[in-house]
């Protein structure tokens, strides 16, 4: 008998530690539904202000926002492509069209973001009209910022464009220009650096904050965000294809696309960049 309730007794010890263990397994962080999610967001450049807010609101869902920064326009959506992070906002819808169509990527836009309207700004001149005769232009090299630089420059009565050019004209659909003002195509992140060089840059507007200009204030021509055009301009978040229902970016979108969200972005671009929801 002493045998029997010996055997008993090991067998209820060894029951509860195998339940203490599976207890203990539970409580890991690794193991559960609590796990804390993370979402690795690629964005141009260091303004990230706004993505600093979106993390606290992410926080409360139990979701770790990592900003990742790129200093050009191509890696973001590479690095998207390949698994690297897991969304981007840096773009606009027509420069995000034409390059995942050039190189074969399967991306889509989760939602809009904000409306950044392009700018020309000058260290020599005051206003447009004050361009002489020969003045050097700066303007982004890539197809869609350089076509649009080109709209805003037709915009802006200095040059004219062929219709049949849509959305992308090149400086070789330039029809006239009557000042011969000539072009400097340069990466869009040089343009600042190199405003001393000619009379007027055309200035991405985010390339334009990051180097310390305010666009409604210091430009001397800028867009109009109620053109018909203008979607095309409005700066989105793009996800893989395979991840559009992903409920945890989802949540990315629905944290941007608040009231609340559009106070933060009135506050921090005063009105240099438009809520685009």
């Amino acid at each position: 008998m002493k045998v029997k309730r010996f055997l008993k007794g090991i067998a209820v010890l060894s029951i509860t530690a195998l339940f203490a263990a599976g207890c203990g397994k539970k409580e890991t962080p690794q193991n559960t539904a609590e796990a804390k999610k993370v979402i690795r967001l690629g964005i141009n450049g260091d303004e990230n202000e706004i993505w600093r807010s979106i993390g606290k609101k992410l926080a409360e869902d139990n979701i770790e926002l990592k900003i990742i920064s790129f200093s050009d326009y191509i890696r973001p959506n590479l690095a998207l492509h390949e698994g690297e992070i897991d969304a981007n906002a840096f773009q606009t819808e027509i420069f995000f069209e034409k390059f995942k169509a050039d190189h074969k990527l399967d991306l889509v836009s989760l939602g809009y973001t904000v409306f950044a309207p392009m700018g020309i700004y000058s260290k020599k001149i005051g206003s447009i009209s004050e361009l002489a005769e020969g003045s050097k232009i700066a303007i982004p090299n890539d197809a869609s910022n350089g076509g649009r630089a080109l709209h805003l420059l037709q915009d802006a009565g200095i040059i004219k464009i062929r219709k049949e050019a849509g959305l992308f004209p090149t400086v070789k659909d330039i029809t006239e220009n009557t000042k011969n003002i000539k072009l400097v195509e340069m990466t869009a992140t040089q343009i600042p650096r190199s405003i001393e060089d000619v009379a007027a840059a055309v200035i991405n507007n985010g390339v334009a904050v990051q180097a310390g200009y305010a666009p409604l204030k210091d430009s001397i021509f800028i867009e109009k965000g109620d053109k018909e055009t203008a979607k095309n301009y409005f700066n989105l978040i793009a996800v893989a294809a395979k991840d559009k229902d992903n409920p945890i970016l989802k949540k990315l979108l629905e944290h941007y696309q608040t009231e609340e969200n559009k106070k933060v972005i009135d506050k921090v671009y005063s009105g240099a960049s438009i809520p685009a929801f």
